[in-house]
């Protein structure tokens, strides 16, 4: 369900994890006050926002344990982490908009093709756009498949999920660059 559960527009880089409060706190600053917006000229139209603050942190485990119910083959559990209607943009082109329901049980149907799914997650930000008033999730990681046949595929993802006003995930794009294999 990644393939139908995956996005990622925004590219995110490494963030710290450490069991330091301190540490954590530290790795979100930046070299300068993150409360005062710079007039910048973009050498681009900017077509949705360019003002972001970081988000809520729970959005972001929510998708964690989206991913985690993925891994372990039970999507049920995520259920009420998704809005009523919900539209998704998969990195092989194909979308879905459709119902709750319809959306975990074709997912689950996609998982099931799997014995095995394994994910690592190198980065997850919680972004609220500013002057949309709408809150994001973006996630980067790797997904290692094993299909029925013994098959394994090993493949980048990059998401992006909004939330909806009530706090559910309601969109999702996604981005997906093979993996190399390793060096021998």
């Amino acid at each position: 369900m990644k393939k139908i559960l995956m996005i990622a527009a925004a590219a995110v880089f490494a963030t710290c994890n450490s069991g330091n409060d301190n540490a954590k706190v530290e790795s979100m600053k930046s070299g300068t006050d993150s409360s005062v917006q710079q007039n910048v000229t973009y050498p681009y139209d900017i077509l949705y926002s360019s003002k972001y603050e970081i988000g809520d942190v729970q959005q972001s485990k929510m998708i964690l344990d989206l991913w985690k119910d993925w891994d372990n083959g039970n999507l049920a559990n995520s259920k009420n982490s998704f809005a009523d209607s919900v539209e998704m943009h998969f990195a092989d082109g194909n979308m879905m908009h459709s119902v709750r329901d319809s959306i975990i049980a074709a997912g689950q149907s996609y998982r099931n093709m799997y014995t095995s799914v394994v994910s690592k997650v190198f980065s997850i930000a919680p972004l609220k756009s500013v002057d949309k008033n709408e809150n994001w999730v973006c996630v980067w990681g790797m997904e290692t498949d094993t299909d029925k046949k013994g098959k394994v595929d090993s493949f980048y993802l990059q998401e992006t999920w909004r939330f909806n006003k009530a706090g559910k995930a309601d969109l999702l794009y996604q981005f997906r660059a093979e993996a190399m294999p390793p060096k021998k």
